[in-house]
């Protein structure tokens, strides 16, 4: 069979897919999804309800499959969403990625985070650099091949600490925001529409405050979701001071959600990563911050997903949710939050 006839098999297959409702296991009705008590659009938008996910074991020796069993077993709540994180030139969805999606006991999402630059500047990816272009279309053919389902993408996570805004560093806030727009466009143009795109900031004061912050948006016509990955450090003290850090040194910044919901009026919002950082001079702290959340997150109805980032040893401390039996216990009720058991795909 030639490559052609490959694609076009492809593309055919996946159309079919989408048209009879093959999408995460739900189906389709009046352009929107249907899970238990929800719908849910193409853009995986759920009109109640929020997307519970996790990126499991991260930075340790388990397997993303044993990771994210212990999670799911030890939370007591299955996963909605994996988020897991791709570079250089790595081809995905992987057939072990495919195979936690479509788990015939319990779907789940994907969130695929790619960093695609392959050494090369921002700028050089936004001008159309050749090896960089050939790997975004044989990311392109994988997904039309192999992944015809909707999941979450984003491409290049957390720039803010990257940007070097001198002119002609190929580094500024614009070339990011032109990079992205090429990948996301290159990777539709090849038929990779099942991808639905996050803008996943830092979103935190010191990065926000900066000049030229919202030069990294790449436009609405290419980002479906904004998100930030944000953790309780000594900045914190419950959820609301999480999702709205700020901190005096920098005080025209509002706080992510608030800065969001105000920038992007008409998209949703995420928490791509978050966590606690355990404190060891206060071993109480994630059993307290774990326990408003429940009381605060109603608070915050825009936040449409929260995914969190289990790991023993982050760059900024211990995010694990299980540090102690008392912050396990808090945080399992937070899983069993009624918002987060109405998009569980049947």
């Amino acid at each position: 069979m030639t490559r052609k006839v490959r694609w076009a098999l492809a593309a055919a297959a996946s159309a079919v897919a989408l048209a009879v409702g093959v999408v995460i296991g739900v189906h389709i009705a009046g352009g929107s999804e249907k899970g238990p008590g929800c719908a849910v659009s193409d853009r995986l938008v759920p009109e109640c309800g929020r997307w519970w996910g996790v990126a499991p074991g991260v930075f340790t020796s388990k397997s993303t499959e044993k990771a994210l069993a212990d999670f799911e077993d030890r939370t007591r709540r299955p996963a909605d969403a994996v988020h897991l994180y791709h570079r250089d030139g790595e081809l995905f969805p992987t057939d072990r990625e495919i195979a936690m999606a479509r788990d015939g006991g319990r779907p789940r999402l994907l969130f695929l985070n790619w960093k695609p630059e392959m050494g090369r500047t921002w700028a050089q990816v936004a001008a159309g650099d050749p090896e960089v272009d050939r790997h975004i279309d044989d990311v392109a053919r994988r997904i039309r091949d192999a992944f015809p389902h909707r999941f979450f993408l984003a491409v290049h996570h957390e720039p803010e600490e990257e940007v070097r805004p001198s002119p002609g560093s190929g580094f500024t806030a614009r070339d990011y925001a032109a990079m992205v727009r090429h990948v996301i466009k290159r990777l539709r143009d090849g038929g990779a529409g099942n991808a639905v795109t996050v803008m996943a900031y830092m979103g935190v004061p010191n990065w926000g405050a900066q000049p030229w912050f919202n030069d990294l948006y790449p436009g609405d016509d290419v980002i479906d979701w904004v998100a930030a990955d944000l953790y309780a450090d000594k900045w914190v003290d419950d959820f609301a001071t999480l999702v709205d850090k700020r901190r005096p040194d920098f005080p025209a910044w509002p706080g992510f959600y608030a800065w969001a919901s105000k920038r992007f009026p008409k998209k949703p919002l995420m928490l791509a990563e978050w966590g606690t950082v355990n404190r060891k001079d206060d071993p109480e702290f994630s059993r307290r911050f774990f326990a408003s959340v429940p009381r605060q997150l109603p608070n915050y109805p825009r936040l449409k997903g929260l995914l969190y980032f289990e790991s023993p040893k982050t760059p900024v401390g211990d995010t694990r949710w299980n540090a102690t039996g008392g912050s396990a216990e808090a945080f399992r009720q937070i899983a069993k939050m009624p918002d987060f058991n109405r998009l569980t795909p049947p």
